[in-house]
């Protein structure tokens, strides 16, 4: 489970050294590609498979079905992480996610966010607020 939020940086060539809670979980493969909020996201591969057979059920006759399907995986990304375990984020996604070099990588249970610092703080600012103030339920069950 990927939990908590790492601060790491990029390297010039766009690697990013993943924090060392998540690296035996991504060794065998991960796939990297646009997530919401002009963030990142990063799926172990198994991961990312189960949710690439969810979004293919999804109506082809749905527009915006459609629509997510091709942002969501014309930038989608396989890799695996090197020896020192390194990923490089590949300029298209770097570009969506306003990736400099001080980036937050934030664990999301069976994912993992990768965020530009500076907007992390910021979308936090609010998120937090929100989250000490909800009142309805927003996950069924849960919360």
């Amino acid at each position: 489970m990927f939990l908590g939020t790492h601060l790491q940086k990029l390297d010039d060539k766009g690697r990013l050294i993943l924090p060392a809670k998540f690296r035996e979980e991504l060794s065998p493969g991960l796939v990297l590609t646009r997530g919401q909020e002009n963030c990142l996201t990063l799926f172990p591969t198994t991961e990312f498979e189960a949710e690439h057979e969810r979004i293919q059920n999804a109506p082809k006759t749905n527009k915006e079905a459609r629509d997510y399907q091709r942002v969501f995986l014309s930038a989608a990304f396989a890799d695996q992480p090197d020896k020192q375990g390194r990923i490089t984020v590949p300029n298209i996604l770097r570009q969506y996610a306003s990736l400099e070099r001080e980036v937050a990588v934030i664990g999301m249970g069976n994912r993992v966010e990768i965020w530009d610092s500076p907007t992390w703080d910021n979308y936090l600012v609010g998120a937090q607020q929100a989250f000490a103030e909800r009142e309805n339920e927003v996950i069924p069950g849960v919360i």
